[in-house]
């Protein structure tokens, strides 16, 4: 690793990230002539000098134990002079100058349980589908209507053919949130895997004057659906107003959210962030709720499976999902997906008319 002395002083925040780059980057830093997967899970980088770099790209799924990490610090020492890099999808990329030792590293990635793939080629319109971005989910947030690791690791799992391979015509984010806080990027991806409430809290006022503060649980509530119960020195709840957003509870613990039957899935479908072919757009109701089925969650995985593989099937080159709903009509999204359409995808919210579909023009 680089021994350069950090070109400031402080002991907190992220080291500069000059320190860290493998020498051939920081030779080459912004003067790349071309780059080009030259098979799936692997990339190819050419600089302007005629230096020239592999990445070798290997799906985790994010929660990690120390002696994986150490396994992997290690093969990065054994073929890499120490450097790789993680991904913002939790991908893990080795970066190697010598070609020779991409097949060995592959082997002993393979080896130890991991994949290699999540890569695309946008030239010849073959992308594969890369990691699932998600949140934290039962192991670590207070407010999940559902888990992210275990469902992240079940729709992996069935969809590992597309990471290892690049057979779809665009791209195809995925990603989770585990509650309608949504500390991940679900309303804007291709698909979209969200935990949803469907049941306001529940109010235990024997606790609650002792271990929270009345006025902030009250002002924690976005749509005033708590107000003080003088009574018990406590709160009521407004259930017609809860949205089942989980606040109170992170002012509150007295306001449990959780509960076995209310708690469970929606999809969302067609959202993107990218202003190719088409403007960004938000995620849309595929499936208003699937129930919470670990530990492989097969309702939810069935589901998501379908909607990929018929999307696969039909959508054109470098066409996102959503931009192939928007061509084929929603009608026909349900009808070949399989999809129930109910009361649930019409949208009742007050501004509503802003979203609904206002022409007479159906693509049956």
């Amino acid at each position: 690793m680089s021994e350069e002395k950090r070109p400031y002083k402080t002991d907190f925040g992220p080291p500069d990230y000059r320190l860290l780059l493998h020498p051939v980057i920081k030779k080459n830093y912004g003067k790349w002539k071309y780059h080009e997967v030259i098979r799936p899970g692997v990339i190819k980088r050419v600089a302007e000098s005629g230096d020239v770099v592999y990445i070798v790209k290997m799906g985790t799924p994010r929660l990690l134990a120390t002696d994986t990490i150490r396994w992997i610090a290690d093969l990065a020492e054994k073929y890499c002079d120490g450097y790789l890099r993680w991904t913002s999808r939790y991908n893990v990329e080795f970066i190697l100058t010598d070609e020779s030792k991409i097949d060995p590293l592959i082997k002993e990635i393979e080896e130890g349980g991991f994949v290699v793939g999540g890569t695309w080629d946008a030239t010849h319109a073959k992308y594969g589908i890369t990691n699932i971005v998600h949140t934290q989910g039962w192991i670590h947030c207070h407010t999940p209507a559902t888990d992210a690791s275990g469902i992240v690791k079940s729709v992996m799992d069935e969809l590992i053919d597309y990471f290892k391979e690049m057979k779809l015509p665009a791209f195809c984010r995925i990603s989770l949130a585990c509650c309608l806080n949504m500390c991940g990027a679900v309303h804007c991806s291709d698909i979209a895997i969200l935990g949803i409430h469907r049941l306001p809290p529940v109010v235990k006022n024997e606790k609650l004057p002792k271990i929270c503060e009345v006025p902030s649980t009250v002002a924690s509530c976005p749509t005033l659906a708590i107000r003080p119960d003088p009574k018990t020195k406590g709160v009521q709840v407004n259930e017609e107003r809860c949205m089942y957003c989980g606040n109170c509870y992170t002012m509150c613990p007295a306001m449990p959210m959780a509960d076995p039957e209310g708690d469970g899935i929606s999809l969302w479908v067609g959202g993107k962030v990218s202003n190719a072919r088409s403007g960004p757009a938000f995620s849309k109701l595929a499936v208003p709720f699937l129930p919470n089925t670990p530990p492989r969650w097969p309702e939810t995985v069935g589901a998501i499976r379908k909607i990929v593989e018929t999307y696969a099937e039909g959508a054109n080159k470098h066409e996102r999902l959503g931009e192939w709903i928007e061509r084929i009509g929603w009608e026909k999204f349900f009808e070949r997906t399989g999809i129930e359409f109910t009361d649930k995808h019409i949208d009742d919210f007050t501004l509503a008319q802003v979203t609904l579909r206002n022409t007479s023009q159906f693509r049956w």
